[in-house]
């Protein structure tokens, strides 16, 4: 049997902390854990392509394709790759020169939202470039599809795969800063990496008009993050960066609601996170968050401080109710990495015509 290779590219992702590199993660890891299988049955061998600082991040049993700058002008391999797929929009390095199918994973089109005219063109190009080198997209939500039918005029192949979103359920955890193993008194989360775009700017707006609430903004220690850590000091407003997982679990499960005002999403994995916890969770009535709130999730239509506290307390109130954190989990519940994965190796199978599982 003649050995074919599928490349998985996650382009310049040099960090995991984020949404991509999450995905990257969860998705690669679960591809990778398939690849002596794949090798065995059907004579498919797996690569990631990935840069050097990320190492052999998916284990032995896959190949590795380190990335360089000319992969953005013209990308050669010695192999020929059956299948490509480039897990991100974002990813500027270009198929190898004799791939057969190009697949690429669109997250979002954020930068139809709220930029500047000259912005939006030169991103609307970029990503009309990307989709001119490809044969079949995925997008990981409905609107995030909706936007790539509407705003690119993509008329090939596209289908839906929801990312999962991690439970932090039974993980270890340890408290925040200056918290006890029990929290001495109510307060609300927020988790993001505080950029403009996630709107934490109406949450500090919220705690400095609700003085008797404690609100812990927490995410990776990005310009943003710090930047605002310096120059807001409010008695009732705590800004923890550098955040792990073991004080994520605890922030989860020990907070009365999780804030998330996001104005341009594409999927919203901590919504889900705080989800499995079955905590009251306020989103932005903006772009994929009512996709993945469903109706357990609350929505901010106004970010006015009174119209925010309006929502919260509305929603503290509706999450005591009976049953309300059960539906809370069995909504979180559905959006499953490995339900995802699984989604993706059955698309793979297609594109190669194997046989369906």
């Amino acid at each position: 049997m003649e050995e074919r290779r599928i490349g998985i590219s996650l382009g310049n992702i040099g960090a995991l902390h984020d949404g991509l590199g999450e995905f990257a993660l969860q998705i690669g890891t679960r591809i990778a854990a398939v690849a002596p299988q794949w090798r065995a049955d059907h004579g498919i061998a797996i690569d990631f392509h990935l840069q050097s600082k990320l190492g052999a991040l998916f284990g032995p049993d896959v190949g590795y394709l380190p990335v360089t700058r000319w992969h953005r002008l013209r990308h050669l391999q010695p192999a020929r790759y059956a299948l490509w797929h480039s897990l991100h929009q974002l990813n500027k390095n270009k198929p190898p020169v004799g791939t057969g199918t190009r697949l690429v994973t669109v997250h979002d089109l954020n930068y139809l939202y709220g930029r500047n005219a000259f912005s939006t063109w030169r991103h609307g190009r970029r990503t009309r470039a990307l989709m001119a080198r490809s044969d079949h997209l995925v997008a990981i939500s409905h609107h995030t599809a909706q936007d790539v039918r509407r705003h690119l005029g993509w008329q090939g192949p596209l289908e839906v795969i929801h990312n999962g979103a991690r439970s932090f359920v039974g993980q270890p955890q340890r408290p925040l800063p200056g918290w006890g193993e029990v929290p001495a008194r109510p307060f609300l989360y927020h988790l993001s990496r505080m950029s403009p775009s996630k709107n934490p700017q109406v949450i500090i707006g919220l705690a400095r008009a609700w003085p008797e609430m404690q609100f812990v903004l927490c995410g990776p220690p990005s310009t943003d993050a710090r930047h605002l850590r310096e120059t807001v000091k409010l008695p009732n407003l705590q800004f923890v960066l550098g955040i792990d997982d073991a004080q994520k679990a605890w922030a989860y499960a020990h907070c009365s609601g999780f804030l998330f005002p996001s104005l341009t999403e594409g999927f919203g994995l901590p919504p889900i996170e705080a989800m499995h916890f079955g905590k009251p969770v306020f989103l932005a009535r903006r772009t994929s968050l009512p996709e993945v709130g469903g109706a357990v999730a609350d929505y901010f239509d106004d970010f006015s401080p009174a119209a925010m506290r309006s929502v919260v307390q509305a929603g503290l109130a509706r999450a005591a109710l009976p049953g309300h954190a059960l539906a809370v989990r069995s909504h979180a519940a559905q959006f499953d990495w490995d339900r995802a994965a699984a989604a993706y190796l059955a698309l793979y199978r297609r594109l190669l015509g194997l046989p369906a599982q």
